[in-house]
């Protein structure tokens, strides 16, 4: 039973959204047992880490089809109550199969043998559609699979589901909330799964923010291990922290991008969000290729770690004698802008309050806390040379029209739009049905540029970017205090680090309240949203970030599974 309905929901969600959850649940009343582990200690997925799993495996205590049937009846239990899922893999039972088989022959590929992980799906995968969320792409399938799907399966990981995600990761229409597409509808989040109930904003999108353009409802509601994410601005680091996830954003070449659906080659890279520092350093090493890939130059930046395993720099001291820099000014304290009387960002009273024990932590594990360590360009008078005072930048735009043409070429005839001119149209002329309802006004903007003419001043963009988030920036102010790590207030530092290419950890830490503007109505009380702590670096640090972030996460211990979904 259980075997047919994940072949007959091996298509998009929007395809059916009320058979997509009830065929599900028939695995309940299924005569087969799903559930029950090997032996007379029953083995349960909820919050259950990537090692874990592996040893109960090892053991004899669980297969992974036994994962992967656990992960289903989650699925069928709770996903209509939040939408992490835009499609569902037929095969995973047939591969996790294949794959206990491989480990009873005592063939066991590594950390992800057999364990369930899901997609963004902007990521092609050949066994089930990838989409971007957008309607011209229901149901098609790619003729080849990204690079980083190929390690996963290489290693052994079993690609449950795709999970919903921002159309187009949120190039395309402005105001779209987070995690809306055409194709996957509204997510919302866990801690807290209900709409908008203000007047104007009451259009499905969830009252909680989730972040974008990627999605970690799922894996915050253990339908999965772990997921990959993608980002060129936030999208790996934001909805992790709205999910209370640990997350890596990667410095851009580590991950080959070949087989994702682009914004810009400049700082686009896929990541893993997981619930634990553990379970993503893990996913990292297995999405990071043993060698550069030839179809992305970019992975020739950095170096791998001996075997791929960043599990070496799980260090529960790591933090000890560590030199981890404060970035006040906008960060943490309002900062002026030069060229006028404008002051920009700070953080509220209750966030400040979060911080100062973040970094109370910080200091009790052995930190030497460098503070103020103020970005230059933040300080900088000079506004040709200040991050606060950048012009609009033509970077995001220009590369979507030169890479995502260059994406839909690499489909050759299988595509059914072969560039963004023919998307744009497409999108037009389906407008009745749902294709566009925030307006796509991103895509208008980048397809208008004339490539040739426009490279001028794209070049003098993206090197402006790079001055004053990398050379004038995070480079100088980690090379003048020595630091080891910049400690960033939730996601709030994946803007720099986004235009300088660099990595991020991301931790869970807090929630603070859920404070709308304008208020929600009387009587509507919000939930506490999650608030992370984030450790950021100079190009190619992940392992020293990740030894910082497992410390702090071993000494606070404070990601707390959403509460309704036991």
């Amino acid at each position: 039973m259980i075997r047919l309905l994940t072949q007959l929901l091996g298509h998009t969600r929007s395809t059916t959204p009320k058979l997509f959850s009830a065929a599900l649940l028939l695995i309940l009343t299924s005569n087969q047992p799903v559930s029950a582990a090997s032996n007379d200690q029953p083995f349960a997925v909820l919050e259950a880490s990537i090692p874990e799993m592996q040893q109960a495996m090892e053991s004899g205590q669980m297969t992974s089809s036994e994962l992967v049937e656990q992960y289903l009846i989650r699925i069928a239990l709770y996903e209509e109550r939040v939408n992490a899922v835009i499609a569902i893999n037929p095969n995973a039972l047939a591969e996790a199969d294949r794959l206990d088989a491989e480990r009873a022959a005592g063939q066991v590929r590594g950390p992800l043998h057999g364990i369930p992980v899901a997609l963004k799906d902007n990521i092609h995968t050949t066994d089930m559609p990838t989409t971007g969320g957008a309607l011209v792409f229901r149901d098609f399938v790619p003729p080849y699979e990204a690079t980083l799907t190929t390690n996963l399966r290489d290693a052994g990981a079993i690609i449950i589901a795709k999970t919903v995600m921002t159309e187009l990761a949120n190039f395309l229409g402005s105001g779209m909330p987070g995690n809306y597409s055409a194709i996957g509808g509204y997510g919302l989040n866990p801690y807290d799964p209900r709409h908008d109930p203000r007047q104007g904003l009451d259009d499905g999108r969830p009252v909680m923010g989730l972040g974008g353009s990627s999605s970690g409802i799922g894996t915050a509601m253990s339908f999965w291990a772990a997921n990959v994410g993608t980002e060129t601005s936030g999208s790996i680091l934001s909805p992790a922290n709205a999910n209370m996830l640990a997350a890596i954003k990667p410095t851009v070449g580590r991950i080959s991008r070949w087989g994702i659906i682009p914004i810009t080659a400049d700082q686009d890279t896929a990541g893993p969000m997981a619930r634990s520092v553990t379970d993503a350093a893990i996913m990292l090493g297995v999405l990071e290729s043993m060698e550069p890939d030839p179809r992305d130059a970019a992975t020739s930046r950095c170096e791998a770690p001996v075997n791929n395993d960043y599990t070496p720099y799980l260090q529960a001291d790591g933090l000890r004698g560590a030199r981890i820099g404060i970035p006040r000014a906008f960060y943490y304290d309002q900062a002026p802008v030069p060229g006028n009387d404008e002051t920009q960002g700070g953080l509220n009273e209750e966030a400040r309050a979060v911080m100062a024990a973040a970094i109370d932590v910080l200091r009790q594990q052995g930190a030497i806390i460098v503070d103020p360590a103020n970005i230059p360009s933040v300080m900088d008078q000079d506004p040709a040379r200040n991050l606060l005072a950048s012009p609009p930048s033509s970077v995001l735009s220009y590369g979507m029209k030169r890479d995502f043409n260059a994406w839909l070429a690499s489909l050759g005839d299988t595509a059914p739009v072969s560039t963004l001119t023919q998307l744009r149209e497409w999108n037009l002329a389906n407008e009745g049905r749902g294709a566009i309802p925030y307006g796509q006004a991103r895509i208008d903007e980048a397809d208008a540029l004339d490539l040739l003419e426009s490279l001028p001043a794209y070049q003098s963009d993206r090197a402006r970017d790079l001055f004053v988030s990398a050379e004038h920036g995070i480079d100088e102010v980690m090379a003048e205090l020595e630091l080891d790590a910049l400690l960033f207030p939730a996601s709030s530092g994946a803007g720099i680090a986004a235009r300088a290419g660099y990595p991020t950890v991301i931790v869970p830490f807090s929630r603070v309240a859920n404070e709308l503007n304008p208020p929600l109505p009387a009587g509507f009380n919000a939930e506490p949203r999650p608030f992370g702590v984030s450790f950021s670096g100079m190009a190619c640090s992940e392992a020293r970030l990740i030894e910082l972030a497992y410390s702090f996460e071993q000494a606070t211990r404070a990601r707390i599974a959403p509460a309704d979904f036991p």
